[in-house]
């Protein structure tokens, strides 16, 4: 159960979030340390795309159950989540859920997630994820996590 809630808006970007309120005192602290930065960056162009997918089939390439296996999700629910989550990324989904993540696995045939969304909330408190929207995006350090160079 939370205990408490914070949102703050920097420029385009926002971040909310909900828990223990020393883990959201963490999280301000970032947002405040990386706010010059955000705030100085410009608006992106209405005429231009914000973000050019990946194209299907790059990085892992090929089927869940590989991706998976390769970032090391076999045994462990946070990890196949977030495996899951970045194989969808790789594949050009830009609004990623936790349903979305459960729907993947399931009509990919591999083993159902306990709790879809305590799992996404163990990688926001890894740091390997944070909420936004609706949604979720994976940090740069989620990547690393995944074996990601760039």
């Amino acid at each position: 159960m939370p205990d408490g809630k914070i949102q703050v808006t920097v420029g385009s970007v926002s971040f909310s979030g909900e828990g223990d309120p020393q883990w959201l005192a963490e999280q301000l602290d970032k947002v405040l340390k990386a706010a010059p930065e955000v705030a100085a960056v410009p608006p992106p162009s209405p005429n231009l795309p914000q973000e050019t997918p990946p194209q299907r089939g790059t990085g892992s390439g090929g089927a869940l159950v590989s991706h998976i296996r390769t970032k090391g999700g076999e045994g462990n629910q946070t990890k196949r989540f977030l495996a899951t989550a970045d194989w969808l990324r790789l594949r050009g989904e830009t609004e990623l859920t936790t349903a979305k993540v459960s729907k993947a696995l399931s009509d990919n045939h591999q083993k159902r997630l306990g709790n879809p969304a305590d799992c996404l909330n163990h990688n926001v408190r890894k740091g390997h994820c944070e909420k936004s929207g609706e949604g979720f995006f994976i940090t740069p350090d989620g990547l690393r996590d995944l074996g990601h160079t760039s």
